[in-house]
């Protein structure tokens, strides 16, 4: 009897051990303290989304302008006021500082600070950035810039179509240098591009995001264009810009101002449609559209000259030379997983209602985790920030729990990355406050974590129960509990 006393406290005591170590692998309790020294947490707007103003101070119009008032989607309106961050930047930034926001990402409209693309500087758009900057350093708060997204100056785009020709990379280094100049003894990270991928997709070959550029079959009502051909070209010259801005910085002021400096990408994870061998080689191919590959090697992968051909540009021994290793870090806007299938007639995207399985696709905190380990595994365990992370309500209710559950696998999903190996020193929130959105305008689809009254000329801000949950995370360092990789409405029932 004793013996088999001894035997099952031993195998209790085993399966206690057991329970316990499945325990830990499905439940995850973090808080901000949790995270490395130098990790920032932090929040996002870009120009046209926030800042409104889009006729004042000298300001002159961009492609987006010229987009969304060309009448070719007048229900999403125009960014013409947006949230009127222009006038309302104070009042802003200390929201900010209320909620403990320990970084801002916002983007410079290179139509506000330079009119005509190239040349004079205007004072009033200078004295606007400033004056943003320095509110932001008297509340503590890091500054990350991003100097490109979608403000293409309209006279570029009608003198030499802009993105697409090679003399892009001049008019955008000069750019840079003004911005470097006037703002970089107070910037902590410089972002050149943002999306460069993305943009090429929708800006060139559907053409539903400026400058509209498309040609049939592949996209519709565009304003001309080639969608076999330009999307390459605008990526190609993207990189080309990115990496001399990337040279500039580092030989006149990275080292009196001690920023770092890199480019953003749009990151997706990929799984297989199936398990067949062309599915699985289908997966491989989109994740190469991710364009990190030219910035590590100094070429395109051989998954992009396969498809495209004659039509992928190709790098001169200089310029693969400019472009190789040319960031500090790399910037990941990751939002969604979605499936690749080498049979163009299935649908692939979980936006769509094809299964039940596909649609739950969409929030797959999990996908980050492994889009970080592809990266290490396959390019380096470079630096990375997530800059832009989020889920958006189409009803813009304040009581935003299930955004409050997303960002929370999100975050969790970050730590369990950096715990396994990632270089991750950033997260950012898209978004800080509701914008005019790039698909849907201000009614369709709610990021912020603060409301914003479209209604009203006022444009009044209300902060949802996210921000309270995620002020909550960053100053009192609470408790964020996650299981099985999801967390549930019923751990924040207490918000």
């Amino acid at each position: 009897m004793a013996t088999r006393s001894l035997l099952l406290v031993f195998l209790s005591a085993w399966l206690l051990l057991l329970l316990l170590l499945l325990q830990a692998v499905s439940s995850l309790q973090l808080t901000r303290s949790d995270f490395p020294d130098g990790f920032v947490f932090g929040a996002a707007t870009a120009a046209y989304q926030y800042e409104g103003a889009a006729a004042e101070d000298g300001r002159s119009p961009s492609i987006w302008d010229t987009y969304t008032n060309s009448g070719r989607h007048p229900e999403e309106g125009n960014g013409d006021v947006a949230c009127d961050g222009y006038h309302k930047y104070m009042d802003d930034v200390k929201l900010m500082s209320e909620m403990g926001l320990e970084a801002y990402r916002f983007t410079i409209s290179w139509s506000r600070l330079i009119p005509s693309g190239r040349g004079a500087v205007n004072p009033k758009g200078l004295q606007f950035y400033n004056s943003m900057i320095n509110e932001l350093v008297k509340a503590g708060i890091q500054i990350h810039v991003a100097l490109y997204h979608l403000d293409l100056p309209q006279s570029l785009q009608d003198e030499y179509d802009g993105w697409i020709s090679p003399r892009i990379v001049d008019d955008f280094t000069a750019y840079a240098d003004v911005c470097f100049r006037e703002f970089g003894d107070r910037v902590a990270q410089w972002t050149t591009v943002l999306e460069p991928n993305a943009l090429a997709q929708h800006g060139y070959d559907k053409g539903d995001l400026p400058p509209n550029r498309c040609s049939y079959p592949f996209g519709s009502n565009c304003t001309g264009g080639n969608s076999t051909v330009e999307p390459y070209l605008f990526v190609h010259h993207s990189l080309l810009a990115h990496a001399s801005a990337v040279r500039l910085y580092r030989e006149k002021y990275q080292a009196a101002h001690k920023g770092i400096i890199g480019i953003n990408m749009y990151s997706i994870w990929y799984y297989p449609f199936t398990d067949s061998a062309e599915d699985v080689g289908a997966t491989e191919n989109a994740k190469a559209y991710m364009i990190l590959h030219p910035l590590v090697f100094g070429e395109y992968p051989e998954a992009m000259k396969k498809a495209a051909g004659s039509r992928l540009p190709f790098f001169s021994s200089h310029e693969s030379e400019l472009v190789t290793d040319s960031f500090d870090f790399i910037g990941l806007n990751h939002y969604t997983s979605n499936y690749a299938s080498s049979n163009s007639d299935v649908v692939k995207s979980p936006l769509q209602d094809v299964t039940a399985d596909i649609a739950a696709l969409f929030r797959d905190p999990q996908g980050l985790e492994h889009v970080l380990e592809y990266i290490r595994e396959k390019y380096g365990n470079f630096l990375i920030y997530i800059q832009e992370n989020g889920q958006g309500g189409t009803d813009g209710s304040m009581d935003d729990v299930e955004r409050i559950e997303c960002l929370a696998e999100y975050i969790a999903a970050t730590l369990k990355a950096i715990r396994n190996g990632a270089n991750v020193r950033g997260y950012s929130i898209w978004s800080f406050m509701d914008l005019y959105e790039l698909f849907g305008g201000y009614y369709k689809s709610h990021y912020g974590l603060v409301a914003v009254d479209f209604g009203s000329t006022k444009r009044r801000r209300r902060p949802r129960r996210s921000a309270s949950w995620y002020s909550d995370f960053l100053k009192n360092n609470a408790v964020v509990k996650v299981e099985d990789g999801f967390a549930s409405a019923a751990s924040h029932a207490q918000l």
